[in-house]
């Protein structure tokens, strides 16, 4: 029974990934261009007290049905612990979409009904008491339903999950 409770009490928890704000801005809807690009912010929150994290490169993928609309590689970096609340790494940035999916992307918010899917994958390692884990796979994803002025439709945050097991052409 102590095992167990020391093992609970030092056991990380996976860290939480959050889309906090999501838009293709509207310039990019008016001047009829082949191409545009979509600005993001990411959170990525650490819920352990007592865990630093070491994050190996994230890969960071959109899609627009099946096709991919642009990705980004998150260069590696350390989130600390903070005994008095979680830490958070908050990542602003944009991607250029790809040039031949901007037109029916483009077409599709203007009609309300825009769906991007957007898929994470990363390796982490804990850092509990000056111990550190074995390297841990990260796989996440999340909807994101665009509203006509291009931004997430009201206004939600967009948690990603788990990846679902089912396999994935």
């Amino acid at each position: 029974l102590l095992g167990f409770c020391l093992w609970l009490a030092v056991h990380p928890r996976s860290p939480a990934y959050t889309i906090i704000k999501f838009s293709v801005p509207l310039t990019n809807h008016n001047n009829g261009s082949s191409h545009g690009r979509i600005e993001y912010e990411l959170d990525i929150k650490n819920p352990n007290r007592d865990s630093r994290i070491l994050y190996d490169d994230t890969f960071l993928t959109f899609y627009y049905g099946e096709d991919k609309v642009g990705n980004k590689t998150i260069p590696c970096f350390y989130q600390g612990k903070n005994r008095e609340k979680s830490e958070i790494h908050r990542l602003i940035d944009q991607m250029d979409v790809e040039t031949r999916l901007w037109t029916d992307l483009r077409k599709a918010i203007m009609n309300a009904s825009a769906e991007l899917r957007v898929d994470l994958s990363t390796k982490i390692v804990y850092y509990t008491w000056g111990i550190k884990s074995k390297q841990h796979g990260i796989n996440r994803e999340g909807k994101i339903r665009i509203g006509k002025d291009g931004m997430i439709l009201n206004n939600k945050e967009v948690k990603l999950r788990h990846a679902s097991k089912k396999w994935k052409l």
